[in-house]
């Protein structure tokens, strides 16, 4: 039996909205998925925001309650760090080989974050403003009848929760109407969700030409950050979102090229390095240059998913940093 819903999606915002008749929730950095527990099945469908079958990549989950429920939520792994972090899952989200799915899922143990319930019993609840499928949703969870799956909690006070969410690195809030009806597939203004970005001065040391260059002439397309450490330049990851033709002359002027990587590790090692598709094509630099960059996630991240920014930006050459500072 298939669900034939899609999630509701939330309108980004600008500011959390004030006033009781929001409710707020945090942010989960992870992947969305609907989860169809249909009444004496013993494995849960779980359904991409496309409807495409996510099941065999999540064990651990597909084995829900066998109550019928029809629920919506968002599996989440955790780093070193002790947080949410979308990269951790990159490596299982697309897995569909059952013994495969099992290793990652000992290795990299995921969780069901279920933040709202759609259907009871055969009864679906859609037509339901918020504050009544949230109380049957924390009532099915007490009795025990959601198995190993989580219901996180919920909050009146959103500045403080974006203000706590931000310094503990976690992706964002979002906010939703208490009176809100559940809308399949609509990106409503009834859910807003606020997403942090975060900066970080990080060193130069490679660059990459522009695709599509013409005439012959390579033009900066992109530049290879990393981070000072002890034990060297650590690579961060690629940058091109935000750099212009101005900044990108700006920024070649200020390069000097040179033969060897500067970033800890061989050149092209997939296990510390600068993975190959990254040092394909790239001109490597002394590490001279400092950069402001804004990314989702704290830009110090975690051995498991090598440290790498996610969708990083570049917002400005630091002539008034050298890296010794960093």
């Amino acid at each position: 039996m298939r669900s034939m819903l899609r999630p509701m999606l939330a309108t980004p915002g600008s500011h959390v909205p004030p006033g009781e008749e929001w409710v707020h929730e945090v942010k989960w950095d992870g992947i969305r998925l609907l989860g169809d527990s249909p009444s004496g099945r013993t494995q849960t469908r779980l359904t991409t925001r496309n409807d495409n079958d996510a099941t065999p990549a999540w064990p651990e989950i597909a084995t829900g309650p066998e109550r019928d429920v029809l629920v919506d939520g968002e599996v989440i792994a955790l780093n070193d760090a002790g947080l949410p972090d979308f990269r951790v899952l990159m490596d299982r989200m697309h897995n569909r080989d059952v013994r495969r799915a099992a290793r990652f899922a000992e290795r990299i143990p995921a969780t069901y974050m279920v933040f709202d319930l759609l259907r009871l019993d055969g009864r679906l609840l859609i037509e339901e403003p918020w504050t009544e499928r949230r109380r049957i949703l924390e009532a099915v969870q007490a009795e025990g009848d959601l198995g190993s799956w989580q219901v996180p909690g919920t909050y009146d006070d959103g500045r403080m929760l974006h203000e706590v969410t931000k310094a503990q690195g976690l992706e964002g809030i979002v906010s939703k109407r208490r009176v809100s009806r559940y809308r399949p597939g609509e990106r409503s203004r009834d859910w807003v969700k606020l997403a942090h970005r975060y900066r970080a001065s990080l060193v130069v040391g490679g660059w990459r030409p522009e695709t599509g260059t013409e005439g012959g002439t390579e033009r900066l397309g992109a530049v290879l950050v990393g981070q000072p450490t002890p034990d060297g330049l650590v690579y961060r990851g690629r940058v091109g979102s935000g750099i212009g033709a101005k900044q990108a002359r700006r920024i070649a002027e200020l390069l000097r090229e040179t033969a060897k990587s500067p970033f800890a590790g061989p050149d092209v090692d997939p296990d510390g390095g600068v993975p190959a598709l990254d040092a394909r094509g790239t001109h490597w630099v002394e590490p001279l240059l400092v950069v402001e960059v804004e990314t989702h996630g704290t830009p110090v991240a975690a051995p498991t998913y090598k440290g790498r920014l996610r969708q990083p930006s570049f917002i400005g050459i630091r002539e008034d940093i050298e890296p010794e500072d960093l």
